[in-house]
């Protein structure tokens, strides 16, 4: 992700402006969301989705079929959408900064997979996350988790920026958090305009990320080649 020369990348995060933030940095969720247990979730979901799946024509009496309505009952409620369940959000324990590393820390190339909720099609790519210590730091892995939380939801990807930036500035105590997110989204790269080479970049920067002379270092990060010898 993110070839070619950094001017070119910082010209396309520049062009987009305010354009690609979302007004609210929450899922559209209903009150009583949480008012049945998961196995009640999966049990009706089995349900509509056999209902869907006869409505279409299949045959759910075919071996091949038959146990399809329950897995993607599971799939829904346990893994792709996963996230909306505030119970799986992962500890973001944070340390003292005892060594005063006062720099840029940035975890790129972070795997992200989440799913458009406008087509409930999959949104596959990058995430880039960088922050600056302001007295606490926190574990690498958590910036992988904490991607992967938020995008097991019916997601937009401004707002899935929104909310990566948002909770590390609150575990961390700093608003130095950033984050990018280079993504292809299956509901334009398989289905209408079908365009299977685009790809979209979102962003959110908080705090010494607006500045420039601190956004431009994270993209030279980013866009640095890792070699393993």
């Amino acid at each position: 992700m993110f070839e070619g020369q950094n001017g070119k990348l910082k010209e396309i995060i520049d062009q987009m402006g305010d354009d690609h933030i979302s007004n609210s940095a929450k899922n559209p969720m209903r009150k009583d969301a949480f008012s049945l247990s998961e196995k009640e979730k999966i049990d009706l979901i089995q349900k509509d989705f056999a209902h869907i799946l006869h409505t279409l024509g299949m045959d759910l009496t075919d071996d091949s079929l038959k146990g399809t309505p329950l897995r993607v009952a599971k799939m829904f409620v346990k893994e792709i959408f996963g996230g909306l369940n505030p119970e799986r959000k992962p500890k973001l324990s944070t340390f003292e900064n005892s060594y005063k590393y006062g720099e840029m820390l940035v975890e790129k190339n972070i795997t992200l997979y989440s799913t458009c909720e406008h087509h409930l099609l999959p949104i596959v790519g990058r995430a880039h996350v960088a922050y600056i210590s302001q007295g606490k730091v926190i574990g690498l892995s958590k910036m992988n988790r904490i991607v992967e939380y938020y995008a097991k939801r019916p997601q937009v990807q401004e707002r899935l920026n929104m909310q990566i930036v948002q909770a590390l500035q609150k575990a961390l105590g700093t608003e130095d958090v950033a984050c990018i997110i280079d993504a292809k989204h299956l509901c334009v790269n398989s289905r209408g305009i079908s365009d299977i080479a685009s790809s979209t970049v979102t962003s959110e920067f908080g705090g010494k990320f607006k500045e420039e002379s601190t956004r431009r270092e994270l993209l030279e990060y980013i866009n640095l080649e890792t070699k393993f010898e």
